[in-house]
């Protein structure tokens, strides 16, 4: 005999579970679709699974209305001691549900294969009506933050970001996001998740609150005259735009008030670099290097080191060498490193630091999943996330933390802003999720497990879009092992080829077998190339029926090095199996380089 369930079986408890949370709509289609599973087919994962990947320790069993089991418990736990006899495990009645079901215990330890033997024992019984799982059923009931159910962009399931989802496994508890913007104006729906920051405005016609640097990284406002920041320029209100941007990410929840946050669990860091008429790259350079770890001559250490650093905030150019090298140390010091596209309807080639490398640059969706009309673009957006588009509507904006001060600080508020700046924290909140999800995982493995879990856009996006619309739920549950995409198989080339100056373009080869059908609609193609000058770069992946499909164009305008990113293509229409090749070329003289290594993932 076996001990009792309660001493060899983990307790699971789902407090204060309300009985609304399963509607009896969605219980009768639930059991309706289990009761008519074939009798004769072998039991799939969803027949023995108590949660994804895990095995069932329970089944409820429901015998036809004229089998002695269906009234009689005696009956009933004969039968499950016969199963246990005929399948080699313990299996015990343990009670009638109302019913008229039985549930049967099978103890803890089964593997998928030892429960699917007994439920294929189960329904080879023709006194039995059905066998399911005991499943284990966790609260979805949504946060009772008042202004929730404008907050299209985390949970509707056309455009949204399906961050619901992802709340039972994380909610970002431990990981501290850097914003790296405006500062931060006091609001009460934000104030519990700030923890100490720094205002790195150095110039005080910039930082216009009296003083240059120092440990408070109060949002004083940014609005400015017509022409004060050049002829032509007309007068703004101030945006808290960074208050905004840090209620996206970690706005306090289920606190009956305003906003839910994306990953309410983490603490947001106010890094102030942004003032009258913008902010510059030497105070931002200092914020990347503080906010991650670094040191910066006379500025306390940084006691709330950040594993996030949300930056929606750009300029036009080339990634400077000197934005560059801030932004590769904060990564290897374990930050991931989220910036916006850019609104210029653009390639993002020509916006800095969406074209830096190791960033994830973000571009902005609206409400209907096609790419914002403002966003800009290209084969250096790596990801795309919900930025709203307020010229259909105000409510197809994104709604966050603002006050309502024109100029300086008034009363607290929110407001629906669009941007790809309202994009960007969408994913370092999912960042923030993952990190928390799994300490373990670097800024290249969080970045990767973001691209491989997107779902295909629901829009257009005509020209780069990256991965596809981020999907919070799928990305936690692949890093903390409970469903998901960690990354499918990767065929890798690791042969050196030079790139020849303005010569003819050089090809690599890695052969793909063993796969079955086409390829993905999301292709993953990995390139890493150290180049002067990438802008003269031509980019093709071409396929094994000679197809090509252009990764990068050339760009006179972008001077930044090396080409370090991973391409997402639509190869749907391609034959898995074959030769596919990496094709590049330089266009313009003056510059050399070589491709170092390539990789597809399926």
């Amino acid at each position: 005999m076996r001990t009792s369930p309660a001493l060899r079986r983990k307790l699971i408890s789902v407090a204060a579970t309300s009985a609304a949370l399963l509607t009896a709509a969605s219980t009768a289609s639930a059991v309706a679709a289990q009761e008519t599973v074939s009798q004769g087919s072998a039991a799939p994962a969803a027949q023995t699974e108590a949660a994804p990947g895990t095995p069932a320790e329970r089944l409820i069993v429901g015998y036809k209305s004229g089998a002695a089991e269906a009234r009689s418990n005696p009956a009933a736990e004969a039968d499950a001691a016969a199963k246990g006899e005929e399948t080699g495990e313990d299996v015990d009645f343990q009670r009638r549900l109302g019913t008229g079901a039985a549930l049967v215990d099978l103890g803890d330890g089964l593997t998928e294969a030892d429960v699917a033997d007994v439920v294929a024992r189960y329904r080879e019984d023709p006194q039995v009506a059905y066998v399911v799982p005991d499943r284990l059923n966790k609260p979805k009931a949504d946060p009772n933050d008042t202004e929730y159910g404008k907050q299209w962009d985390l949970f509707e399931s056309t455009a949204g970001m399906n961050v619901p989802g992802a709340w039972a496994t994380s909610t970002g508890t431990g990981v501290t996001v850097a914003v790296i913007d405006t500062g931060y104006v006091a609001h009460t729906d934000l104030a519990a998740n700030i923890v100490g920051g720094y205002d790195f405005i150095a110039d005080t016609a910039v930082s216009v609150d009296g003083d240059g640097r120092d440990s408070n990284p109060a949002d004083p406002g940014d609005y400015y005259a017509a022409n004060e920041c050049g002829s032509g320029v007309p007068a703004s209100n101030s945006s808290w735009h960074g208050t905004h941007v840090a209620g996206t990410i970690a706005a306090v929840t289920n606190n009956s008030k305003g906003v839910a946050g994306i990953a309410y669990g983490a603490k947001i860091s106010p890094v102030r670099v942004l003032g009258k008429c913008g902010g510059y790259d030497s105070d931002i350079i200092d914020a990347i290097t503080w906010a991650s770890g670094g040191t910066v001559s006379g500025v306390p250490a940084n006691s709330n080191v950040a594993k996030v650093i949300n930056m929606s905030l750009g300029g036009d150019g080339a990634c400077t060498s000197a934005t560059q090298s801030a932004i590769t140390a904060a990564v290897n010091r374990g930050t991931t490193v989220v910036v916006a596209a850019g609104n210029e309807s653009d390639n993002v080639a020509n916006h800095s630091p969406g074209n830096c490398n190791n960033v994830i640059s973000v571009a902005a969706t609206n409400r209907t999943g096609a790419k914002a009309s403002y966003s800009n673009y290209g084969s250096l957006v790596d990801i795309s996330a919900p930025g709203g588009q307020t010229s259909t509507g105000t409510a197809n904006g994104i709604l966050s933390t603002l006050n309502s001060g024109t100029k300086t600080p008034s009363n607290e508020s929110y407001a629906y802003y669009q941007g790809t700046s309202m994009a960007t924290p969408h994913i370092a909140g999912l960042v923030a999720l993952v990190k928390s999800a799994n300490s373990a995982l670097t800024p290249a493995q969080i970045e990767t497990a973001i691209k491989n879990n997107a779902r295909a856009l629901p829009g257009a996006c005509s020209g780069g879009c990256g991965a596809g619309l981020a999907d919070a739920a799928r990305t936690v549950q692949a890093v903390s092992g409970s469903g998901g995409s960690t990354g499918g198989t990767t065929f890798t080339s690791t042969t050196v080829v030079p790139i020849p100056d303005n010569g003819s373009a050089i090809e690599s080869s890695i052969t793909v077998s063993g796969r079955t059908g086409n390829a993905p609609s999301a292709l993953k193609v990995g390139v890493d190339i150290t180049h002067t000058y990438r802008g003269d770069l031509v980019i093709d992946l071409v396929a094994p029926d000679g197809t090509a499909y252009r990764l990068k164009a050339a760009s006179s305008s972008d001077s930044a090095d090396n080409v370090s990113t991973t391409y997402s293509v639509n190869a749907s229409g391609e034959t898995a199996n074959g030769t596919w090749k990496l094709r590049v070329q330089d266009t313009a003289a003056q510059d050399t380089g070589k491709l170092n290594s390539w990789q597809l993932t399926f």
